[in-house]
């Protein structure tokens, strides 16, 4: 008998005797009696000069890490660091948007004065150019702030915490417990997500984490819902509750991605993924001390600015073809609205309309110019614009038929539709694979379709509207 194959011959039987119900169980189990063991060698072999009479990153862990305590001090941290996020972003994306305007009427005074022809205006300046500063005024001022509060929590040290927290949920999926990492990623921006799936080592295990990363919204997506959450659910209640409404909502909405993205995980990976999870030992790290200066570098250079560069190349030419669509015509009507007036039955079937449809459709380049193109398409003006209020919006939405059940399905469908041309091309490149690229296209629209669907119809048949 060979001596050195014995004892693997004797761990094969035993995981031969485990089922793979009590597999996880007894891993951990394993894992926790190593560590105790080491803890306790050490105890006995290592002197410590200074010992600390309390251990405070222990105590923080209780707390932190317990199951009582654990989650809802995450749903807390991620509101606050939503509503710095939101409340932050708005005086500098003013600021910036007049900026990036003002510019825009001095380069429409020198081509009137250079005599240049209206459609080359038209194509390059309410074309392309507005839509490149509609991108970066919305987008950066918040990513600016987002990234860096995401890197302070990361410098801190909570995010392993958070990993360990959500590591049985993602486990009870089929995934890994980083993938809760490039979630919250994904809240800043899903193709920064995607990138972040580099740091799962199971080919399978990162390809449904791309794959589901879309299902938390990103800060492209953040302005939809709360501008439709603020008109639609913060009308319901007081004005002076109208903000802390829509923010609540939004964060119902945040969840339900969530909880789409567990499921999901699971689907895939009791299907077309299929696979055993593999091993997730994670050592928590001692809480550090932020180092300011590697939190700028890192949350502005490599993630902010790679980011907005990526999404200013493909919303650039997005500007020139929604130009062009709104503004040639065929017979009374532009082919925008020629299009629209296709998908219209198919719209009313899911509890939206053919114009809501197209605006999504055209904001496949970059989410924050749906709501301009909506608008813009409402207000049969050729060029991407935006109302003075969101009273004014609100007014907008309803001449054009919107209810309670359109705003509610709007939100959805924005939650889960398909990634946008940024991220898909980020999926493209990290997975070198045209076919899982489109199934992260397809795979969501889907689900967004379907669940519209549902709650529309559901609402019809019990009479709600």
């Amino acid at each position: 008998m060979n001596s050195k194959t014995q004892p693997y011959d004797v761990l094969v039987s035993m995981q031969n005797k485990i089922t793979k119900e009590k597999h996880n169980h007894f891993r951990d189990m394993m894992v926790s009696s190593i560590y105790s063991q080491a803890e306790e060698i050490a105890n006995n072999v290592v002197t410590k000069s200074n010992k600390k009479k309390i251990d405070w990153d222990k105590k923080l862990d209780d707390i932190l890490t317990s199951r009582i305590t654990g989650y809802p001090i995450m749903f807390l941290l991620l509101g606050l660091v939503f509503f710095i996020t939101i409340t932050g972003a708005n005086v500098p994306s003013a600021l910036l948007a007049d900026f990036l305007f003002g510019i825009e009427a001095q380069l429409t005074t020198f081509f009137i004065k250079a005599n240049a022809p209206a459609w080359l205006h038209g194509i390059l300046i309410l074309g392309m150019y507005r839509t490149l500063a509609w991108v970066i005024s919305v987008m950066l001022p918040p990513m600016a702030i987002f990234f860096p509060c995401f890197t302070l929590l990361e410098d801190l040290g909570y995010l392993p915490r958070i990993a360990f927290n959500l590591d049985r949920l993602f486990k009870k999926a089929g995934a890994h417990g980083k993938q809760s990492l490039t979630m919250s990623m994904g809240f800043g921006c899903n193709a920064a997500g995607i990138i972040a799936c580099r740091i799962i080592d199971s080919p399978r295990e990162r390809l449904i984490a791309m794959l589901t990363n879309n299902f938390v919204p990103c800060n492209g997506r953040f302005p939809t819902l709360i501008a439709i959450s603020s008109i639609f659910i913060g009308s319901a209640v007081a004005s002076k509750y109208r903000s802390i409404a829509a923010t609540f909502f939004v964060c119902i909405l945040v969840l339900f991605g969530i909880s789409i993205t567990l499921l999901v995980s699971w689907g895939l990976s009791k299907t077309i993924l299929k696979g055993v999870p593999s091993s997730f030992t994670l050592e928590l790290p001692p809480y550090r001390r932020p180092q300011f200066g590697k939190i700028i570098y890192r949350s502005i250079i490599d993630r902010t600015i790679f980011v907005l560069g990526r999404a200013a190349l493909v919303a650039a030419p997005a500007g020139l073809i929604t130009w062009i669509l709104a503004n040639v015509f065929i017979g009374n009507q532009s082919i925008l609205a020629h299009l629209a007036a296709i998908l219209q039955p198919f719209g009313r079937l899911i509890g939206m309309d053919g114009f809501i449809l197209i605006a999504f459709i055209l904001g496949l380049p970059a989410n924050e110019i749906v709501l301009p193109i909506l608008i813009m398409s409402y207000m049969a003006k050729g060029s991407i614009l935006e109302l003075d209020s969101l009273n004014a919006m609100g007014n907008l939405f309803i001449e054009n038929g919107w209810n309670w059940l359109t705003a509610l399905n709007v939100m959805i469908f924005s939650l889960l539709h398909f990634p946008c041309a940024t991220t898909l091309w980020t999926i493209k490149k990290e997975c070198n694979s045209l076919k899982w690229t489109l199934f992260a296209a397809i795979m969501p629209t889907i689900i967004a379709i379907i669940t519209c669907f549902i709650i529309t119809q559901g609402a019809r048949i019990i009479g709600l509207i």
